[in-house]
């Protein structure tokens, strides 16, 4: 009997190659070779690394490209281009003639200020002046009475003069005919020269007294006009106590209360011009020195848009900021009021193609000479030169390139360190 077996279905196989029954092994090798070496090279990688921060810890941002527009945003508020502030001219007690709000024009009196003290001193100096005046006037008056005797004076001596030579001169005749003795003729001459000599006198006396009634009236003179001076000083304070509009415009706030006693220089009220708006903005001081008057700007708010031009700019420094002023280029907006807050934007350049990162606090290390790529979970140091800034965005000059990875706020943890290990 014959029995069925599996020879039939047995078949004879040839015997590998050496290197292909170890093929599987040498894969293996092969992986954990390449395995050890990508390894080893990350080890020395990390361990160039002087320490590691935390991916939360740090804010990174992409390097791009495009348009970069360099711009100053900032919140504003309405107010007049001429605002003028009323002051007390003198102590007083202050009397409204109108209210807050009223519509004025240039010149109406707004109110009047009582200040009995310098009403008791414009009187006074004015009677002063007017006693001045009749000593100036009355100065003048001797003066002519000072001149006619000195004339008459120097008249008296010439007469005197005239008749002392006439005297001399029959002496001198009688002498020579023999009815009168030489003494006669010798006293002739002695009074001749006596008179000479009175002439002479009055004449001197004459010019004297007109230089001195020329001084005391010059004097007298001067004296009057300088209390004219002071009258008019005194007169032009009176005046300003009676408060007048500066301008066409409305009555602002009333600084004191009606029928108040209020100090010298105190503020009364202040009257503003709604003819000619513009918007007060405070601009970061890094950002004052490229601002510049004539600059064109946009203002916008409650849904409307008007083209402005930056108009003044303050030279102070306040709290970090400078105070400016923009003005509607076109006409007066209608609609807006005192005090309405508005958003203003100064565009300071455009590029067309920059490569620019996220403004951080980070590139502002060092002077924005280096930055921290982030390569995987390594940041590397990087020189760099970064040029002018917007609000959000700086543009690169050189150093970086389009779509790196740049830490823009939290390097300040990695101590200037070359490299560092950003952990997740």
């Amino acid at each position: 009997m014959n029995f069925r077996d599996t020879q039939g279905q047995d078949v004879v196989l040839e015997r590998p190659a050496g290197w292909r029954r170890h093929r599987r092994s040498l894969v293996v090798a092969a992986g954990i070779a390449l395995a050890g070496g990508s390894l080893v090279a990350l080890v020395m990688r990390f361990a160039a690394a002087s320490s590691s921060v935390s991916l939360s810890r740090l804010e990174v941002a992409s390097v791009q490209q495009g348009p970069f527009v360099r711009d100053i945003a900032a919140d504003g508020r309405v107010v007049a281009a001429v605002s003028p502030t009323l002051y007390a001219a003198a102590s007083g007690t202050i009397h409204y003639r109108t209210q807050a709000g009223d519509a004025v024009k240039k010149g109406d009196i707004l109110g009047v200020l009582d200040s009995p003290e310098l009403a008791s001193r414009l009187a006074q100096e004015q009677a002063t002046g007017q006693s001045l005046e009749l000593t100036y006037e009355n100065a003048r008056l001797e003066a002519q009475k000072h001149r006619l005797a000195a004339r008459q004076k120097l008249d008296d001596a010439r007469i005197d003069l005239k008749a002392a030579q006439t005297d001399l001169d029959r002496n001198t005749r009688a002498f020579q005919l023999g009815a009168v003795p030489e003494i006669n003729v010798l006293r002739a001459r002695d009074a001749l020269d006596k008179a000479r000599i009175a002439l002479h006198h009055a004449e001197q006396d004459q010019g004297l007294d007109d230089r001195m009634t020329a001084f005391d009236i010059r004097s007298k003179r001067l004296a009057a006009a300088r209390q004219k001076l002071v009258v008019a000083d005194l007169q032009r304070q009176v005046d300003a106590l009676t408060l007048r509009a500066p301008v066409t415009g409305q009555v602002g706030q009333l600084a004191v209360p009606d029928r108040t006693k209020v100090a010298k220089d105190a503020a009364l009220l202040s009257v503003v011009d709604l003819s000619a708006l513009e918007v007060e903005i405070k601009v970061p001081e890094s950002f004052a020195r490229d601002l510049a008057p004539g600059m064109h700007a946009d203002i916008t708010g409650d849904g409307q848009h008007w083209a402005g031009i930056v108009g003044a700019i303050s030279p102070e420094v306040v709290a970090g900021e400078v105070a400016a002023r923009v003005r509607f280029a076109g006409a007066r907006p209608a609609g807006l009021r005192q005090n309405q807050r508005l958003s203003v934007r100064v565009v300071l350049q455009r590029v067309a193609n920059a490569i620019t990162v996220a403004r951080g606090p980070s590139l502002e290390n060092e002077g924005g000479n280096a930055v921290y790529v982030v390569h995987g979970d390594l940041a590397v140091r990087t020189p760099v030169r970064l040029g002018p800034a917007s609000i959000d965005r700086v543009q690169v000059l050189a150093g970086l390139e389009p779509g790196e990875r740049v830490v823009v706020a939290g390097a300040d943890a990695f101590h200037d360190a070359p490299r560092v290990v950003i952990s997740r």
